[in-house]
């Protein structure tokens, strides 16, 4: 079986591997706060061209994402997000289950507008009833979103504009970010996003490393007690050097952007196979994940030898999946998977 389920099937590039290996009885401080840690926070703060941001290291998506937005709001207020975010629809409740309300807004092709967070901000604090409501004092955004399509500059300055008229947080979840930066179409960059937005992070579990996400904080309001919330969500590492030393190695020599851009080459060749055939898109992108729409009775062929994830039936006979490619995504398989959906649309 050929797997292109996901972007986080294998281990983590042989660069990280053979690091840890070769500094494995090094003594170091625990709990993030060595010079690995430090190395790569200083290396993130480089590429942001910022040197006041605040950078802290996570294990997860998820318990990133829950920390960042508890440590951020009191008790009364939520989190405004795509009705197709990952905080939304993949991640069992766990916003709710720190006492904050998930406010979704329905959304085209995974994003939402600056016109709908302003209305919805507005909605709720004109309302007569106000306080009988959440109130809505973050917004969380994806790039690339959870179908692969990216936020352009115009349109996160536009989203800022409202947040600052509004009060609100800007929180981007850059889960895959390596694949956005990389995108042949991508306008946005490490240096806006440490200017747009409130707080970030840099995925390293779907790009490369073993585990690990970059919390990036431009904002001091919220960097403040940032470890007490960290600790308390059971994020801290004891071995946080772990973390520290994956980013380093990553950032080292473009190498992150560089296995993104690989990534998203190889989709682009099952993406041009698919097109070829006249097959379309639930979404169409640039980025590692690829959407189409395929016959019933091809994917019942398909999944005899590969593994991919379903998204949604289009019609009695169709239905709309996810290939996606990653850091260690071969040519081999790529060219096994293109020759097959060729043999079975024939």
């Amino acid at each position: 079986m050929i797997y292109f389920n996901n972007d986080y099937s294998e281990g983590c590039i042989p660069e990280i591997m053979e690091k840890l290996s070769l500094t494995n009885m090094e003594q170091t401080p625990g709990y993030g706060v060595d010079s690995y840690c430090k190395d790569a926070a200083d290396k993130i703060r480089k590429l942001c061209k910022k040197d006041d941001l605040a950078v802290h290291f996570l294990v997860g998506g998820t318990q990133t994402n829950l920390t960042i937005i508890a440590a951020s709001l009191r008790p009364y207020q939520g989190v405004i997000a795509a009705t197709t975010g990952h905080i939304s629809v993949h991640e069992t409740g766990a916003i709710e289950a720190t006492g904050h309300k998930v406010i979704e807004l329905p959304c085209e092709n995974g994003k939402i507008t600056a016109q709908q967070i302003d209305n919805c901000a507005r909605s709720q604090s004109d309302s007569m009833d106000a306080e009988h409501t959440v109130m809505p004092k973050m917004v969380y955004i994806s790039s690339p979103t959870e179908l692969g399509t990216l936020y352009t500059l115009e349109e996160l300055r536009a989203i800022r504009d409202v947040c600052d008229r509004r009060g609100l947080y800007l929180f981007l979840d850059g889960a895959r970010m390596g694949y956005g930066l990389a995108a042949e179409d991508n306008d946005v960059f490490l240096p806006d996003y440490a200017r747009l937005c409130d707080v970030f992070y840099i995925g390293g579990t779907k790009v490369g490393a073993l585990f690990g996400e970059a919390v990036v904080i431009s904002n001091p309001a919220l960097d403040q007690d940032f470890r007490y919330m960290i600790k308390q969500r059971g994020g801290m590492l004891a071995k946080g050097r772990l973390l520290g030393l994956q980013f380093g190695v990553l950032l080292e020599d473009d190498r992150y952007f560089t296995i993104a851009k690989r990534a998203n080459q190889l989709a682009e060749i099952i993406r041009n196979t698919i097109s070829g055939l006249g097959y379309h898109y639930l979404v169409e992108n640039k980025t590692n994940q690829i959407f189409p729409i395929f016959p019933d009775k091809l994917l019942e062929e398909l999944r005899k030898e590969f593994c991919f994830t379903e998204m949604e039936r289009i019609d009695a006979e169709h239905r709309a999946v996810r290939f996606c490619t990653s850091w260690a995504t071969t040519e081999e398989n790529v060219n096994a998977l293109c020759r097959k959906i060729k043999e079975l649309s024939c």
